[in-house]
């Protein structure tokens, strides 16, 4: 079960799709963090609550901007793609209930 305020993103045996920061890989899968399956975990997780994972994900866009910033000075991030990565995919809210 996840702890308040630090999502527990494992599926099973190996290591968690959390973030290798400041790369913002997968720690699993070594692919641009968050991989299909860290997604997958994170709606989970945020189900009841996707503001909080709204408000998670922009937090994150910040860091993640601030450290790949760091390590590419020049070239720096995109920030279309980065919002795309980190934030375009979530679900905008809850699918109505349906018998």
């Amino acid at each position: 079960m996840a702890r308040p305020g630090r999502p527990a993103r494992r599926t099973g045996r190996g290591p968690p799709h959390l973030p290798l920061r400041p790369l913002w890989l997968c720690r699993a899968r070594a692919a641009p963090w968050p991989c299909a399956t860290a997604r997958l975990c994170l709606v989970s997780e945020y189900a009841h609550d996707l503001v909080a994972l709204s408000v998670h994900l922009c937090t994150v866009r910040h860091g993640a901007t601030a450290d790949l910033h760091r390590l590419h000075p020049h070239a720096g991030p995109d920030p279309p793609a980065l919002f795309a990565r980190l934030l375009a995919w979530m679900p905008r809210r809850r699918q109505p209930f349906q018998q």
